[in-house]
């Protein structure tokens, strides 16, 4: 039998419930439940015209209108750091060339000083080349390299101490890190992405993968990847966290993006059999996220799952 502590609520700070007090509410939810972790999702604007596709859905449409809420992560979960106690409060994920590298840095390992360890850095490359540009960030098709420095950069600041850093994308003089994270070397660091690429990122420079969207299947053949490329760069693989992000919506099944029904739609016990095929392919931590848009409901949806819903796996 799973237990509640496998499990994390994402909280859902883009959407129709976006709400400072809802989301706080469910934060507060999560941590009396008994849930291991909160977590935020990263946008920071949406552009109002859009060409880029979002690689999770069947038709590359966005999950939620592009008018409607949305409140920044950092921010956000500087405010829940000081709103909860001790569940843990992670990304999922940051978009990592979004944010100078140091300011970033030094904004985790402050919250994680703060709340006393309990920050979890879930990573990702972004996809949305609109929002890039606004933001004026590093160049979108070099992203990945950006993204890899960044982390680095994020490690070596969250170590404490006198740091310097050249790069290809970002360097910088000698200077003081002081103090450190909280959590010793730095809080975990999480890789997003299905793709080869973010993988290979998962060998490099995570501590776990953080995998959406795939079904059973999909799950199999990426862990299998996954594996293999530890073994190449001999890297444990039982060493890595592995998480899987799961969007709950209940009613009638959906298309997903490989086609056939997409994982979390569908009646109460096709959920239930997607929750237990990650546990079975053996990831370690799920995330979950109600999709909906009527507070009300999402909180009976997530007590329910706390209740009823994962004493079933």
């Amino acid at each position: 039998m799973a237990s509640i502590k496998q499990f994390g609520v994402d909280l859902g700070i883009y959407g129709s419930l976006a709400h400072p007090e809802t989301i706080i509410e469910l934060a507060n939810f999560s941590e009396q439940a008994g849930f291991d972790s909160i977590w935020l999702a990263d946008h920071i604007v949406f552009p109002a015209e859009i060409k880029s596709k979002y690689p999770y859905s069947a038709k590359g449409d966005f999950p939620a209108p592009l008018t409607e809420p949305l409140m920044e992560p950092i921010a956000t979960m500087g405010v829940l750091v000081g709103a909860t106690r001790s569940i843990k409060i992670g990304t999922a994920v940051l978009i990592i060339p979004y944010r100078n590298p140091i300011l970033l840095s030094r904004m985790l390992i402050t919250m994680d000083q703060f709340s006393g360890g309990r920050i979890i850095l879930g990573a990702g490359v972004g996809w949305l080349r609109e929002e890039f540009e606004v933001m004026e960030t590093y160049n979108f098709e070099k992203r990945g390299k950006v993204t890899d420095e960044y982390i680095e950069i994020f490690k070596r600041l969250s170590e404490g101490g006198e740091v310097s850093f050249k790069g290809q994308t970002y360097e910088f003089p000698r200077i003081h890190s002081v103090p450190g994270s909280r959590q010793n070397p730095h809080p975990p660091i999480l890789i997003g992405g299905i793709a080869n690429p973010a993988l290979r990122r998962v060998v490099r420079h995570g501590d776990g993968w953080l995998a959406v969207a795939l079904d059973s299947q999909r799950m199999i053949e990426r862990l299998d990847t996954l594996k293999k490329l530890c073994d190449e760069k001999q890297r444990k693989f039982e060493e890595l966290e592995l998480v899987y992000k799961i969007f709950i919506n209940p009613g009638e099944p959906k298309e997903g993006p490989f086609g056939g029904r997409e994982i979390g739609t569908g009646s109460e016990q096709q959920i239930i059999d997607d929750l237990k095929s990650a546990l079975d392919a053996g990831f370690t931590k799920v995330i979950v996220r109600y999709r909906g848009d009527n507070a009300k409901e999402q909180a009976n949806q997530m007590e329910k799952f706390a209740d009823k819903i994962i004493p079933k796996l």
